[in-house]
């Protein structure tokens, strides 16, 4: 019963921080409404939030592992209150960037002591189910967090979608205390040594293709709801059902994932984005055929969201395996890449919605897409791990 409510918790961990990283999507344009700026300036605040939370992710994690998790995991969590709260109280762009900057020195951290609890809390042959479930957080965020922050930032304010997320981390922060294991192991050791899972061939090539991967998904994921309203013509009503069908499709994805990490992990990922590139190059000359463009939208988030439990799985198979020292890092690894990727893709598609159109980002998507297919393809023939289903 006790593993049962604390699997709960930690998705309801993931679904906070999935609904403070991923909401601003959906209110970008009340925001520029309000201060008066391009949506192009304010697809900065992406950016930089994503860069500071791959900056500072594996500091904090590494640091962290000084001192008992769940002490530390307590005091992130109140640093992100105070961040989401400075969000919802932001009257200029500079103070909203700040509290976003705020947030996401924490963030990552967050969910890297997530994933290594859940980890040891679950029986082994439920960690992929368990590990798919916390990524589907973030998943569950899109289907409720995001539409319902959109629904009240386009009926009442964009500041009262982040209030939301501040009351959903006041309640998880209460569970968290009640609830947070205070008996994980732990290895302790300098920063050097942690950072020694970097000379891992398979470390290398796995977050390069994380990378990829989430640059890919956020050439057009940055800009979903201009894409979903201004290019393929859906009105604001149609808007809220469609960004909650997404999620849907993100925490099937998320599911799927699982299941093939299962059955294969990362070997099984090799065709998924092969078709995800193909998917990328149609995208922009479907655009016109409304119905047909946000399918492929659908299975695209299927096939972005598929890789994060065979990668979390690998990295720490091999931390446990060859670099004890390192499991707190190596559980850190699917968050800190992420969000290198998706500022490096919220970047190129600011520059390529400036000097192009929106409908050219499916073809950006595309070169991240293949990339990411070369590197997989790559990584399932240097890993030798987890090619059958846990026993």
């Amino acid at each position: 019963m006790r593993y049962r409510l604390r699997a709960i918790l930690f998705v309801f961990v993931a679904f906070m921080l999935g609904c403070n990283e991923y909401m601003i999507v959906g209110v970008l344009p009340d925001i520029a409404h309000e201060y008066h700026d391009s949506l192009s300036q304010l697809g900065l605040l992406v950016t930089v939030f994503a860069l500071v939370y791959a900056a500072f992710t594996p500091v904090i994690t590494s640091l962290a592992n000084r001192w008992h998790r769940h002490h530390v995991l307590l005091v992130l969590m109140i640093v992100f209150l105070i961040g989401n709260t400075w969000s919802a109280l932001a009257t200029n762009f500079v103070s909203l960037l700040l509290s976003r900057i705020l947030t996401a020195t924490v963030a990552g951290a967050i969910i890297s002591i997530i994933l290594v609890m859940a980890s040891f809390v679950a029986p082994y042959n439920r960690r992929a189910s368990l590990v798919s479930w916390v990524f589907a957080g973030f998943s569950i965020a899109s289907v409720i967090g995001i539409p319902i922050g959109t629904i009240i930032s386009t009926n009442f304010s964009w500041h009262d979608s982040f209030w939301m997320v501040t009351v959903i981390t006041v309640i998880a922060l209460a569970f968290l205390l009640w609830l947070v294991p205070r008996d994980t192991p732990q290895v302790r050791s300098s920063l050097k040594k942690q950072f020694v899972l970097f000379k891992d061939s398979r470390v290398v090539l796995g977050v390069f293709f994380i990378v990829s991967i989430c640059a890919a998904d956020y050439t057009i994921y940055t800009y979903i709801r201009p894409l979903i309203t201004n290019e393929m013509g859906f009105n604001n009503t149609w808007l809220n059902w469609l960004l909650f069908a997404m999620g849907i499709f993100f925490i099937f994805g998320n599911k799927f994932g699982g299941f093939l990490a299962d059955r294969g992990g990362v070997h099984r990922l090799p065709v998924i984005y092969a078709v995800m590139t193909v998917l990328y190059l149609v995208f922009g000359p479907l655009l016109p055929y409304k119905w047909v463009a946000i399918l492929v939208v659908g299975l695209l988030c299927i096939a972005f969201s598929c890789y994060g439990s065979s990668t979390q799985l690998m990295f720490l198979d091999i931390a446990e395996k060859e670099y004890p020292q390192s499991l707190d890092l190596a559980s850190s690894l699917n968050s800190i890449f992420a969000n290198i990727g998706i500022s490096l893709g919220s970047f190129t598609a600011s520059e390529a919605v400036h000097f192009t159109s929106l409908n050219h980002l499916g073809y950006v998507g595309s070169v991240y897409a293949l990339l990411a297919t070369i590197l997989v393809i790559i990584l399932s023939h240097r890993y030798a791990g987890m090619r059958y289903p846990l026993k």
